[in-house]
């Protein structure tokens, strides 16, 4: 029942669209060139997700953000706004870890093959992922961002960050069941209040220029500590996975778009 509920404080209804970031103030317009804002339809109605450019050909985001159609704005700071950096791009295939479990959100990881590359410039850069396994140590300093909602009732449609620390295993799994070390990062000062929050899925944490970790999920109420998916723990399914599926498969299957 409680990662139920962090479910539905995490995937918000049409109404509420965008990301959220409490605690954070204004990004600096392209500061974070690597962002990406989902655009999801699902079975039950239009959603929004964070995610990240790792490659000109692939977005990383949570597997719980997959939808029958996706959509990726690259290059954005207003939402809301057609701002002439934006690029918008359509998903060819949407490809979600096989061991993904959407009952305790294990392996919550998904790539997003775009159906044709970004353009790379000063606004849309991939950002690095990790090189090897090594774990973050607690009390390292990453940052998170997204669009949308500030509290519970104000929203914004800008990009906003905020700074959290990485914490040991013990603080989540206290409070998360299901929380597992070896593939999950436990982030957020309980001390705080700052975190990521509904909608936020999908987005990025970045430690020192490298993206850690992947939203996942945290408590209804919004107060941290927050459960990110360890990226270094699934390495060799990325590097994998973008191998298959290098940009010699879209000219083939441009007119059908793969959701797994």
């Amino acid at each position: 029942m409680q990662l139920l509920l962090v479910l539905v404080a995490l995937l918000l209804p049409p109404a509420a669209r965008a990301a959220e970031i409490i605690g954070g103030r204004e990004a600096r317009p392209h500061s974070h060139p690597y962002m990406a804002f989902l655009r999801v339809q699902t079975p039950m109605g239009g959603s929004a997700c964070g995610g990240f450019l790792v490659r000109e050909d692939f977005v990383m985001t949570a597997a719980h953000c997959w939808g029958r159609s996706i959509n990726v704005i690259l290059g954005a700071h207003n939402i809301r706004r057609p701002e002439n950096t934006q690029q918008r791009m359509s998903v060819l295939r949407a490809i979600r870890h096989p061991g993904f479990n959407l009952q305790n959100l294990e392996n919550d990881i998904m790539l997003l093959q775009l159906q044709d590359r970004a353009r790379r410039n000063r606004f849309v850069r991939p950002v690095s992922l990790p090189r090897t396994r090594a774990g973050l140590r607690p009390g390292s300093q990453c940052t998170v961002a997204g669009w949308g909602l500030v509290s519970q009732n104000r929203r914004t449609d800008t990009l906003r960050d905020v700074q959290l620390r990485v914490q040991r295993d013990q603080v989540c799994r206290r409070q998360f069941n299901s929380y597992n070390g070896r593939r999950q990062i436990c982030v957020g000062d309980q001390r705080q209040r700052k975190n990521p929050f509904r909608g936020d899925s999908g987005g990025p944490l970045v430690c020192n220029n490298v993206a850690q970790g992947i939203v996942s999920y945290g408590s209804r109420v919004g107060t941290p500590p927050a459960v990110f998916t360890r990226v270094s723990s699934f390495l060799p399914w990325i590097n994998r996975t973008m191998r298959r599926f290098k940009l010699q498969g879209i000219k083939r299957d441009a007119r059908q778009p793969s959701y797994d």
